[in-house]
């Protein structure tokens, strides 16, 4: 049996990934897996032991920044949270003898994705590039976290892109809602990596498993076409949206918007996509539910 430690209680992914463990292979879960989950919200957590551990999952972190008009308040709280106290964790992990530290962090490292017409590819040649201080806080830890790996202590860094899957926040809701109101969409083709809850899950439990570290990029095993994506959601919900190139034109100049609308646009529409040779080097086989099928679930369940 493998004693899991997630941090950041009630957390999205953490829960997500909680219950997959214990329901994976119907009641043998919970033969495989035992998980314990504390919050770090407070100094408590730092007389919790954390010997009896293999793996801590480390998901406490702050996440879908708004980037805008941000107190330098603020900023210094990305840092306090996403790199100070993953570094903290870590350290009283590897203390502690826990074996392997799993930390999520972001595709955000490279920056944001590129605007409608433009193309951005992520490889294993690609810097880091961070285009703010949600990004870097993220970037920084990475740094700080690999320093600390040992032969006995490992670190695994994940760097997947938007995740979405029933519960999940961001930007999957938004385009859901959009999904069952619009009749049309712009039909513009474009290309996004994306990570559906539960192809998540099953990464890590294969990560948890082989106890290995280094830098990892989970993806769904196809990218995601947004207008496409538009469709299959209102497909689930019983309603039909049709894609019209003549709106293409206006989403082009959408994009070139100054701050948030244009923003937005470009996050809806640009590209950023991850190799998937890269994504599927360490584990092949963790790409369980396609795109079609993962909608459906999110949808539905």
């Amino acid at each position: 049996m493998k004693r899991i430690l997630i941090t950041g209680a009630d957390s999205y992914v953490g829960s997500s990934v909680e219950r997959y463990l214990l329901e994976y292979n119907g009641t043998h879960g919970r033969e495989m897996y035992r998980i314990d989950t504390i919050s770090l919200l407070d100094e408590t957590w730092k007389n919790y032991d954390f010997a009896p551990f293999d793996t801590v999952f480390h998901v406490a972190g702050i996440a879908h920044a708004d980037v805008g008009k941000v107190t330098e308040e603020t900023k210094a709280l990305y840092y306090q949270v996403n790199r100070d106290l993953a570094l903290e964790t870590a350290a009283k992990a590897r203390e502690q003898g826990v074996r392997q530290f799993i930390y999520m962090s972001s595709i955000i490292v490279y920056g944001e994705s590129a605007p409608v017409g433009s193309r951005k590819h992520i490889s294993l040649e690609t810097p880091p590039a961070p285009a703010n201080f949600y990004g870097d806080s993220k970037w920084q830890a990475e740094k700080g976290l690999r320093r600390l790996e040992t032969d006995s202590f490992r670190v695994a860094v994940l760097r997947p892109p938007m995740i979405y899957g029933k519960g999940s926040k961001g930007n999957y809701p938004v385009l859901s809602l959009l999904a069952g109101k619009l009749p049309v969409c712009p039909a513009v083709v474009n290309e996004r990596s994306m990570l559906y809850v539960e192809n998540l899950a099953e990464f890590v439990r294969l990560l948890i498993d082989d106890g290995r570290g280094g830098i990892f990029y989970p993806q769904n095993a196809e990218y995601t076409v947004t207008a496409q994506m538009i469709r299959m959601i209102a497909r689930e919900k019983g309603k039909k949206v049709c894609l019209w190139a003549i709106l293409n034109p206006l989403v082009s100049m959408a994009a070139k918007l100054p701050g948030k609308p244009g923003s937005l646009v470009n996050k809806a529409f640009g590209n950023l996509t991850i190799d998937q040779d890269l994504s599927r080097e360490a584990f092949d086989g963790y790409q369980i539910y396609s795109l079609k099928e993962s909608i459906h679930r999110t949808e539905r369940q």
